[in-house]
């Protein structure tokens, strides 16, 4: 039985990913992330807008040429960087930037216990690649030059994660930030950032994306994140490191036939989401301040650094997402995403919060009256 395929004297919880999806779906507003759409909807949006895009009455792309292309030197010029090369996923981008920079120099990486490929990757540096890595720190931030003169043994690579999502999307000042490249640099050591949420990350530092950029070798970018494509990913530096990390993709299997679907929904967020960034980021800062206010609530980091960031409740996770389908499903209205209890704050329920395009129709006394409304769901 599938998850939609329930007998009719049957409710499915309120995790169930068809209720949910249903719920969110009828929503006449919604305040975290963006409404969900059905598999029709996406395409016809897509056909819609595609025009404007790429030619569409050029051939499709053969194994990474063309409208492939085409996405790589945009987001190259973007990064203010030579070359970018695309890949389906990120989680492959950045083993190929890392297996790039570990090549006959080295096998350490110094990162951060909560970057990504700690948590989300099941270690694939470690059992496909060989590399182990260092912590320089593991308090919920970017490490700092000193924490990384303290390490004690070499590494080739610092692998920055801008910003650090697990930790509560956190970035560190620009002159955190440059001090510690410096000092990676004094050791010799490759940067590499971890840049999946870069996009949204310039108004923090008050720099554009190619001086974020400029202080690393290379950066990874993610196509769906932010930018709410499909899928796929990019990493950017010099020529010699795309010629390096298109031989390390297909030996990874990321060569693909053709992936015109994907990159135009790319080039869809390029066009339409990267220009709202800083409108967003602004906007987050309102909402969350509004969370905050919320009796027993906690917004982390506070105010936030990008127009992510976590929220906190002293309520089970149970109750909290069955108060959000509730709510969803009779007042018409979508808060949150799922809410988990991750464990730094005992007896609190944490989600993350997407203020994006929908979330500017929003006023704070408004975001704080829904609140109200959402946690007398969650108490019945």
């Amino acid at each position: 039985m599938t998850a939609a395929a329930h007998r009719p004297d049957e409710v499915p919880p309120p995790t169930d990913p068809a209720r949910r999806f249903a719920a969110l779906r009828g929503c006449d507003r919604i305040l975290s992330g963006a409404p969900p759409r059905t598999l029709r909807e996406r395409l016809a949006a897509l056909a819609e807008g595609a025009e404007e895009l790429y030619d569409l009455d050029e051939g499709p792309d053969f194994y990474g040429n063309g409208i492939v292309r085409a996405l790589e030197r945009r987001v190259a010029g973007l990064l203010g960087l030579p070359e970018a090369v695309y890949f389906p996923t990120g989680t492959m981008a950045q083993q190929a930037a890392l297996q790039y920079w570990a090549d006959g120099a080295g096998r350490t990486v110094a990162m951060h216990p909560l970057a990504h490929p700690e948590v989300h990757e099941h270690r694939a540096y470690s059992v496909l690649s060989g590399l182990r890595t260092v912590w320089p720190t593991s308090a919920p931030r970017l490490p700092t030059a000193a924490e990384l003169r303290s390490v004690g043994e070499p590494f080739i690579t610092l692998m920055l994660e801008l910003p650090l999502r697990d930790a509560g999307f956190v970035l560190p000042t620009w002159v955190e930030l440059t001090a510690v490249v410096e000092e990676a640099r004094r050791q010799g050591a490759f940067v590499h950032l971890d840049g999946a949420r870069l996009w949204e990350s310039g108004p923090h530092f008050g720099r554009s994306l190619p001086e974020i950029v400029a202080l690393a070798d290379s950066v990874y970018v993610s196509c769906y994140k932010t930018l709410g494509g499909t899928s796929g990913a990019l990493v950017a530096g010099d020529g010699e490191f795309a010629k390096g990390v298109r031989i390390w993709r297909h030996r990874y299997g990321g060569r693909l036939f053709q992936q015109w679907p994907a990159v135009l929904t790319a080039l869809a967020g390029l066009e339409n989401e990267l220009p709202r960034l800083d409108s967003y980021v602004a906007n987050a800062k309102a909402v969350a301040a509004a969370l905050a206010e919320v009796p027993g609530g906690r917004v982390n980091p506070d105010p936030p650094h990008t127009h992510q960031f976590q929220f906190w409740l002293p309520y089970p996770a149970e109750a909290l997402n069955r108060a959000n389908v509730r709510l969803a499903e009779e007042q018409g209205v979508g808060l949150f995403g799922t809410w988990d209890e991750p464990g730094p704050l005992p007896g609190f329920s944490m989600t993350e919060v997407t203020a994006s395009a929908a979330a500017l129709d929003w006023t704070p006394r408004e975001v704080t009256e829904a609140v109200a409304l959402f946690l007398e769901f969650a108490q019945v």
